[in-house]
Order: structure tokens, then sequence, then C-alpha cells
């Protein structure tokens, strides 16, 4: 897979993709990571990328030339563009599945104010990761890497992300433990050590169904 960033801040990707899982999947060609300054795209002579918005307001918008054009020089048949904006749609588990199937992802990252609206011409996708506004789009990009680079085949063992919280029946991961045996008077549960695990599978799905009821009943309608 190749994903292209479109972003006027590359420096803020120095560090993210160079450590852990992205890493390796980068260093075995699973994963082809791009950072693209589009204000080098553009055609003013002092590189500038914004304007004010037109009938007034405060801020500055994001104008179509430098991304236009830069989506032109990058995108191919193969290609689907994101849109980054918290008027987007919520970013899902399933979404990032989705993705992780594409051959190739164009990223753009807004910034300021906003953009001007003729942009969103360019979307297959627009996506929030949630329902608050950040500086610009460069961390839910990361996000978006993170959670989609993880899923292509060969990048962990695919038990690891079926398991996921979000993937089965709408429910949150259940709860896991590992050594000591007890640590500050808190045990493991039995059940875990029993052995039985016909019992440990029932166990588990009682108790993320118990954790999603607590914590995230809006995830199975309740």
């Amino acid at each position: 897979m190749k994903i292209d960033i479109l972003t006027l801040f590359p420096n803020m990707f120095d560090n993210i993709f160079n450590e852990s899982i992205i890493k390796r999947a980068k260093e075995n060609n699973l994963v082809e990571i791009n950072i693209i300054d589009f204000r080098k795209y553009s055609l003013d002579p002092h590189q500038k990328v914004d304007d004010s918005p037109y009938g007034g307001g405060a801020g500055m918008v994001l104008t179509c030339q430098p991304i236009f054009d830069a989506i032109d020089d990058i995108k191919t048949k193969n290609s689907k563009v994101i849109l980054l904006t918290p008027s987007g749609t919520p970013y899902k588990q399933k979404q990032a599945y989705d993705f992780s199937k594409e051959k190739h992802l164009i990223i753009i990252c807004g910034h300021y104010e906003g953009f001007d609206e003729r942009i969103r011409t360019l979307a297959d996708y627009e996506i929030s990761i949630g329902d608050y506004v950040l500086t610009g789009g460069e961390i839910p990009a990361m996000v978006i890497v993170d959670s989609v680079t993880r899923l292509i085949p060969g990048v962990i063992n695919e038990e690891s992300h079926i398991c996921d919280s979000f993937n089965e029946d709408y429910l949150l991961d259940y709860p896991t433990y590992t050594k000591p045996r007890i640590y500050n008077n808190m045990e493991v549960p039995e059940i875990l050590l029993s052995g039985d695990h016909k019992k440990i599978e029932e166990y588990r799905k009682k108790e993320a169904i118990k954790k999603t009821k607590e914590v995230r009943p809006d995830l199975r309608g309740e």
C-alpha cells in the first residue's frame, strides 16, 4: 500500500512513522508513506496557500490551487482521496478495514480556519476522528495511518486485530492479565487459570458485554 499525506507541516511526522510496527511495515515494503508539503505546489511568488474568506469572518482559508495541483500530480486510477474535516463522517474500525484494502490513499490535512469549499470535490471520503476541533489534520492523519497500517496483511498477526475492540458484535475488548498471578492483592480471575478454553471464551464474552454496557452502551443501541 502507498499512502501520501498532503500537509503544510511535514516536520510533525518526523518520528511517528519511524517507530514500532509502522517502521517495520515500511522496512518490509508492506507500506510506503510519503509526506508531501503542498506549499511547494503554490504558484504564488511567496508560496502563499491561504487567503481571507469571501463575505468576511475570522481566520484564513486554504486556497484551491496548491491542493488541486498536488492531487493532479500524485493521483492515479487506484487512488482514494481522504479529506480530514470535523464535519466529516465519524471514523470507525470498519472504515479502517476498508481503507486497508486500497492500493493508494491520499490524505489531505486541513489547517487554519478551514479550506475552500471547492476542495471537497477532490475527496472520495470526508473523515472526522471525533466531535472536537484540532488545529489541523496532521494528528488525525497519524491516527488513520496507524489504524490502517496494522490491518495490512503481514504487518501483524491477523488474530491480534480480529479480536480488537469494535470488531465483534460492536463489543469492547475483554480484560486481559499476565504474570504475576497476584499483584498488590489483586488476583487474576481463577477461570483464566483453569485451562478450560470453552469456559474461558464464555467468560471473556460475558466480560466484553459487561464492559461495553458500562462504558459504551451506545455501541449496542442501549
